[in-house]
Parts: structure tokens; sequence; C-alpha cells
């Protein structure tokens, strides 16, 4: 089974919690005429064999529901403050489905009705819903004003999905949404932007620089860390985490003990959570699992000797949104591999493809993701379980970063 999460933001772009979205997969016997129950329960299984607490990081869960789905127990195996049920636009509404809705409320969970189109006046389930998700392509704001104006007397909250860019958030915001989903937080902001980060970039730079040279050189990179002392700061934290009671008395010998590759991982993740300030938590978060992800299922290919550059391009993918610049201006000045230039800048390449299925897959497009699956030669099964590795790496490193900091 695919499953991916996408995050849904409060006003504040903080998470507020992670929408799962599924699919099974080609090879999957729900494919075969199974019945909505076997298929039903496959679902719950499959979140509870992926580990629902590194799907949604502490977060809330916002899971698609069926009438199948809504009278089955295993409803009541995720706890309440974790749940989300999502009621889908065409779902069938009878005694029994507000029976069994009431009970759920009763028992603490929250119900929101997803791609609402209906008359807000007339739907019978409007008074039962907690959150009302517009959808802001199929239905754009002014064609939903005066329902927004009639459900925030009502108290509901409002969500906003398909968020475009930041003016559509800042305008949502303004009608009166509160929450927000869609992938407007890693589009850069070009226009008005400003270039006060361009000091930041060009500091780390130095460091990639010297370190994509074919013989780099400790004594430079230790030169170079050595004049920011908020940076020798972070790096001798992230290296004591490594090196337990070992006792390390310079920048020289702390990068001598972690190696040039990690130094580099590190490098990179430190310079993307500076240029990342100001910007939400999640951009950083996104950056970090597309680079374990791009990396794991780099591995399992023909180019499984690219895997590094593949890490580094998962990492690298968001820094056009975080500089606000074209990504063709953010990567100037840093020396990166050509392979990486040519997925990020020009669309092409041999991992342009990896690119490819990394944004497709966090954005649940199965169907182009399975077709890139098979140009790639991989196994479905791997690709999930890479997927969720990636999760559970990019949190032990963002608890890593706030240590750090």
């Amino acid at each position: 089974m695919y499953i991916a999460r996408q995050p849904i933001f409060n006003t504040k772009m903080e998470v507020y919690g992670y929408e799962l979205l599924y699919r099974f997969s080609e090879s999957s016997k729900m494919f075969d005429g199974s019945s909505p129950i076997q298929a039903t329960a496959t679902i719950i299984n499959g979140l509870f064999e992926s580990g629902l607490e590194n799907l949604i990081d502490g977060k809330r869960a916002f899971v698609n529901f069926d009438s199948d789905f809504l009278h089955l127990d295993l409803t009541e195996l995720i706890e309440p403050e974790k749940l989300v049920i999502e009621m889908l636009e065409d779902v069938q509404v009878d005694i029994d489905m507000m029976v069994r809705l009431q009970e759920l409320k009763d028992k603490g969970y929250m119900l929101a009705l997803d791609d609402f189109v209906e008359s807000y006046n007339h739907y019978p389930l409007v008074p039962m819903a907690d959150i009302i998700k517009y959808d802001l392509i199929g239905t754009p704001m002014a064609m939903i004003k005066s329902d927004v104006a009639r459900a925030l007397k009502d108290n509901k909250i409002l969500l906003a999905e398909k968020v475009e860019n930041i003016s559509e958030f800042e305008e949502a915001k303004a009608m009166g949404f509160t929450l927000f989903q869609g992938f407007f937080f890693s589009k850069p902001s070009i226009i008005g932007s400003s270039n006060d980060k361009t000091t930041t970039k060009a500091q780390y730079g130095r460091m990639i620089n010297e370190l994509m040279k074919d013989e780099p050189s400790y004594q430079i990179l230790a030169e170079i860390i050595e004049k920011d002392v908020h940076l020798a700061y972070r790096l001798m934290r992230v290296v004591k985490s490594r090196s337990g009671d070992d006792i390390l008395y310079s920048i020289k010998r702390a990068l001598t003990y972690m190696g040039l590759k990690e130094i580099q991982r590190w490098i990179n993740i430190l310079m993307l959570r500076d240029l990342s300030d100001k910007k939400p938590d999640e951009l950083m978060r996104m950056s970090l699992i597309r680079t374990k992800f791009a990396e794991r299922i780099t591995m399992h290919t023909h180019l499984s000797k690219m895997k590094y550059e593949a890490s580094m391009l998962g990492l690298f993918s968001t820094i056009d949104a975080m500089l606000d610049q074209s990504m063709d201006d953010a990567l100037k000045g840093i020396s990166l591999p050509a392979s990486i230039i040519d997925a990020l800048v020009h669309g092409k390449g041999d991992l342009y493809p990896i690119f490819q299925l990394v944004c497709t897959y966090e954005k649940a497009d199965w169907k182009k993701a399975q077709i890139i699956i098979s140009q790639l030669g991989l196994n479905e099964d791997e690709v999930v379980d890479d997927y969720k590795s990636a999760l559970i790496w990019t949190k032990e490193v963002m608890d890593m970063i706030y240590k750090v900091n």
C-alpha cells in the first residue's frame, strides 16, 4: 500500500496535522475484487504497520473515510486526539450513518467535510462537522463568501485546500480560514524578496566548495569555521553527540573525527537550517525527507553509485524557496555536481527521474509515481519502505538540529 503525508498549517504556518494519503499498489490483492470491508481493514492495518506516530510526528492525522470505513470498530484503534475523520464528498448519508457519526463525535473524534461543494444550509452533515474543507481550485474564494461567513458564525473551522501561493494563503486567512493545505510553502516568493541571506549562503558556499575538491583540506575548513563562533559551536555540538565522552580540543580535530562525507552532510544541513530561518519548519523537514528518500531509492537502481549526489539533490531541492530566488540563482556560488544542476535547474539528466519520483510521491500523484517506479525498475514495496525510513530519519535529524541550536 502506497502511503504519503501532506502538511496542514495553521495561520502561523505551524503544522497542525498531516493528511494521510494512500492507495493500493498495482500488485495489491485489493485490485482483485476484494470486498470494501477487507480493503478498509487493510488500510487501518497499513497505518499501524507504518507506525502512525512516525507518519504524523505528534500531530493529528486527517484520514479519508467512506461508509464501510466508518461502520467498522477498527476506527477506534486510533485515539480521538490523533485522528480527524474526513468524510468524502460522495458518501451516502442515511440514518445509520448519522447515528455512527454521532457515536464517534461523542467519543471525541473530530469530523471534517472534504472537498465541500454542497449547500451549507441544507447538507445534513454540516451541523455535525467540526472542520469544513474547501478546494480553492474547485470552489474559488469569490464563490463561497456567503457560506464562509455563515460557517464562521457557526464556529466552524475552515480549511483551504490546494493553496497555490503565499498570496492565496494571505487572502484565505483574511477571509477567515484558519487551516491551510498545499505546497505553497515550498515555492519562492521572488517578487519583493530580499537578499539578506546572501552572506550566509556565501559563507557555507566556501566550505562546500572546499569539500567538493578532489583533496579537501581539513586546515582550510577549520579556518573557515573558526571565523564564525555560532557555526563552530553548533558543529562541535554535532560532533559531541557522535563522539560520546571523547574530548575534542580543536575544530580541526573535530572535523577529522567526523570524516569528510559526514562533515559535508552536516554542513549542508546546517546551511539549509540557517537559510530557512523565518520560513516554516516544514520546508526544512521536506528537504530532509527528500534527501534520505532520494538516496535510498537511488540505491535500488542502476544509479546506485550516484546515491550521494541523489542525497544532495533532495537536500538542495527547496533552496529556491528558502532564498526566495529562482533555482538557477539560488545555486550560484555553490560547487555542485553537474548531475544535480541538470536535475534541479534544467529538468534533465540521470538524476531527474529520481527527483520526479520524490516530488510525485509526496504529492500522492500515484499514477505518475507508478510510471516512474516501473521505468526505474524499482520494487513498489521497497519505495514505500524507503519513504517510511526517510520520515523516521528526518525526525531524528530535526531533533538533533533543535538540540544544536
